[in-house]
């Protein structure tokens, strides 16, 4: 039995000497301690067979090529594996807690904020960082700040009522005025997700990530709601103006006045709002395939208008503005 035995193994090893050329050692080889080799070949008569049946192999080959033996005769590996069931802690990838600030109710399925200045977590409201929706309630009427945590669903889809939300709005940004209401404006509000799916009249399903969503107004902090008609001034500069009413005229000042880098944005349903921008009597805008002609309006043509159709207008020379983006269909007025 034993030369059986002697000989199964020199069989093995000379097989795993052809595998392995001399000077060459699998990567896997640098996991196993040199320890394993030495205690094996202590075992009497094994040494020799392993010695004799291929040429001198060094430490690290020699200790994939016991690996392979053990593993085929189904002999036990030297090493620290688990012997019972071992519990251990994990963190769900969509899933967070963070402490309740003081003296508050956070409801199941509330949109859940960050106080900036905290880092508590509380019934969203303007000025927060969206951190998911919680899981369910954590009542912390009676406690101080940070003496329960909520459980959040930061990233996944969930079906909200927003408020004029139509089946051409797939793809446009959400936003939360608190923990309840749900709104196409950027105005005053925090950026959620997006619309993935719409299921009926003022009801979609939104895809959100709170760590990886970003808002895609967020580089423009100054932003303003026009529901009728606005004429604008140099300390507009730099702001972003959502038009939500259709037929309104946004009027700029004399191009002498200073005012560049304004972005104006179509936020009405498709095919609701008409987006009028007049510039001064002796000012014109000029812009990609736009003729350019003095005291003539720029139209986002109202047919063919989107939700989020905008255009940014900056200092031009003499003559008048220059549209430096634009998205939709928009023309000069006739």
């Amino acid at each position: 039995m034993k030369r059986c035995l002697s000989l199964t193994l020199a069989a093995l090893v000379a097989v795993i000497s052809l595998m392995l050329p001399i000077g060459t050692a699998p990567a896997e080889a640098a996991v196993f301690a040199p320890s394993g080799v030495e205690r094996l070949l202590q075992v009497p008569g094994l040494a020799s067979e392993i010695r004799t049946a291929a040429p001198e192999p060094s430490l690290s080959q020699m200790d994939a090529r016991l690996l392979v033996i053990l593993l085929l005769l189904g002999l036990p590996i030297l090493g620290t594996t688990l012997a019972a069931n071992k519990p251990r802690a994990y963190e769900g990838g969509d899933r967070n807690e963070i402490p309740v600030i003081a003296a508050d109710i956070l409801y199941e399925g509330a949109a859940i904020g960050v106080v900036p200045a905290s880092g508590h977590a509380r019934p969203l409201a303007a000025g927060d960082r969206f951190a998911g929706f919680a899981e369910a309630k954590a009542d912390n009427a009676a406690g101080a700040a940070a003496a329960i945590n909520v459980r959040v669903v930061e990233s996944g889809k969930i079906e909200l009522s927003v408020s004029g939300a139509v089946i051409t709005d797939i793809g446009q940004p959400v936003y939360a005025t608190d923990d309840d209401t749900f709104v196409f404006s950027p105005v005053s509000s925090v950026f959620v997700g997006f619309v993935h799916r719409f299921v009926s009249a003022g009801k979609v399903i939104v895809a959100f990530n709170a760590l990886k969503y970003q808002d895609p107004y967020g580089n423009r902090t100054k932003r303003e709601t026009i529901s009728a008609d606005k004429t604008l001034d140099a300390e507009d500069t730099g702001k972003v103006f959502f038009v939500d009413t259709d037929a309104k005229v946004v009027t700029l000042p004399a191009i002498a006045d200073g005012l560049g880098g304004v972005k104006i944005v179509n936020i009405g349903a498709f095919g609701t709002v008409l987006v009028a921008i007049s510039p001064a009597a002796a000012d014109m805008i000029l812009g990609p395939d736009i003729t350019g002609a003095d005291n003539k309006d720029l139209l986002n043509t109202k047919a063919t208008a989107k939700r989020g159709d905008y255009v940014v207008l900056d200092l031009g020379d003499a003559d008048g503005y220059v549209v430096t983006e634009m998205v939709g269909t928009w023309a000069r007025e006739a």
